[in-house]
């Protein structure tokens, strides 16, 4: 099987341009099937993984896309109709994708009927904020053999209130509400800024939605939604694991794309560690500048620290001079990473109790969701195997930051959310090669 070996022990340097984010170009491809004409995507990511899967569920229901890599990856998504209402039973558990088709199939055929998502095993997701919206909505929904079916002469608006600002139910509230009849109100919902890109791809298609205040988004529906373009934002969290390690490698990095719009918090941490970085108009340059000093955070949902920015600010913790906290809120099982890291040399130890002051869904749950970080820890190279897309790239960060060679296996994970990682890390200088494996 397909592996990487990296040699580590080198400050990281130079200029990497993010991609396109994953998080929101698999959405807009979603979003785009509820109109009967084109869509076109630029700064689309269209070597990674999860957009090769989203792709092959939408040409399964008749979708035609065209990708174009030159000039920074253009996607084009044009449904005139759908072929089918069943997305295959091949697509279970790949990722989040097949529970977004719900909307647009219901809107445009009445039916749908879609087998149970998967994804990272990163702690439980379950999909019942969704049915239970859609239900809301006037959908029937039944769950038999493994597949959701779903009808609905008409989606009605209504008011939602979300037990927790889930970013995957939101998207979907929002998709299935912008060619209901009437108006939806939904509290307590996500505001990240994909959620603001995928509202504003969708009032160009002509949907009428109003972001307010708490947490509120107001949607009217219309009646047809027209094809359209639309820029996919930079990626913000791959631009913050390339500023870890240019920080963790005592390196210098430009990361052309990145925007500090989105990455106000995290640049604060920056500059809180003793790390630092300047902004231009094409980009942020994060750079070592001192002795890093230990930090206590706690990710939540935005404007908070992001959950996929705690990996790799963790790794950074293992180079902080002394003892760091990271309380994570958001998933309950996001640390399973740091068992690979700790047999690199990495002093981390998890603990069950909430180390921090923020509410938190997991208090007194037996679920290992704080970590304290003991640094600087001098890392050594490994044979590691990845189990899931976010701990991925901090691997090759370690391996990057580690004295010897590492061989890191399950790459697949970390290819189908970073595009052309390894030519990017090599630019930077990491020695890293792909080699073939015995399994």
């Amino acid at each position: 099987m397909d592996a990487f070996r990296v040699t580590g022990g080198k400050p990281l340097a130079g200029t990497v341009r993010v991609s396109g984010t994953k998080n929101l170009v698999s959405k807009l491809m979603v979003a785009s099937l509820l109109s009967d004409s084109a869509s076109t995507f630029t700064n689309a990511p269209i070597r990674l993984g999860e957009v090769d899967i989203t792709a092959d569920i939408a040409r399964s229901l008749g979708t035609e896309i065209t990708m174009t890599p030159e000039s920074g990856g253009s996607l084009t998504m044009n449904t005139p109709e759908f072929t089918t209402t069943v997305v295959p039973q091949r697509f279970a558990g790949l990722n989040r994708i097949p529970i977004l088709m719900v909307g647009p199939l219901l809107h445009r055929t009445g039916t749908a009927s879609v087998p149970m998502p998967g994804g990272d095993k990163i702690g439980v997701r379950p999909v019942n904020y969704h049915i239970t919206a859609l239900e809301q909505m006037g959908a029937k929904v039944e769950f038999v053999d493994n597949y959701f079916h779903c009808t609905a002469d008409k989606l009605t608006g209504t008011t939602i209130t979300l037990p927790f600002p889930s970013v995957g139910a939101t998207e979907n509230i929002i998709m299935s509400a912008v060619l209901a009849r009437g108006t939806t109100i939904l509290d307590n919902a996500a505001v990240e800024p994909e959620i603001f890109e995928l509202m504003r791809y969708l009032q160009k298609m002509g949907a009428i939605i109003n972001l307010e205040t708490n947490r509120r988004i107001i949607i009217d529906g219309v009646d047809r939604l027209k094809g359209t373009q639309q820029r996919v934002m930079p990626d913000r969290i791959e631009a913050a694991s390339f500023a870890c390690a240019a920080i963790a490698t005592k390196g210098d990095i430009f990361i052309e794309g990145a925007m500090q719009s989105t990455m106000m918090t995290f640049l604060n941490n920056i500059r809180r560690l003793g790390a630092d970085f300047d902004v231009t108009s094409n980009g942020i340059r994060f750079f070592y500048k001192d002795t890093l000093k230990p930090l206590a955070i706690e990710t939540d949902v935005h404007p908070g620290f992001m959950t996929d920015w705690q990996q790799p600010w963790v790794l950074l913790m293992t180079q902080a001079h002394g003892m760091s906290v990271v309380h994570e809120t958001v998933y309950e099982n996001r640390f399973g990473y740091t068992q690979e890291l700790r047999k690199m040399g990495a002093q981390i130890q998890l603990y069950k109790s909430c180390l921090g002051g923020n509410p938190c869904r997991f208090k007194s749950l037996v679920h290992p969701h704080s970590a304290v970080i003991l640094g600087p820890t001098k890392l050594k190279g490994s044979k590691i195997v990845i189990p899931d897309l976010r701990a991925g790239f901090v691997y090759l960060i370690a391996a990057s930051l580690a004295e010897g060679e590492s061989i890191i296996t399950g790459i697949h994970h970390v290819e189908r959310g970073y595009e052309h990682i390894q030519q990017k890390l090599q630019g930077l200088g990491v020695e890293i090669e792909r080699i073939q494996v015995e399994e």
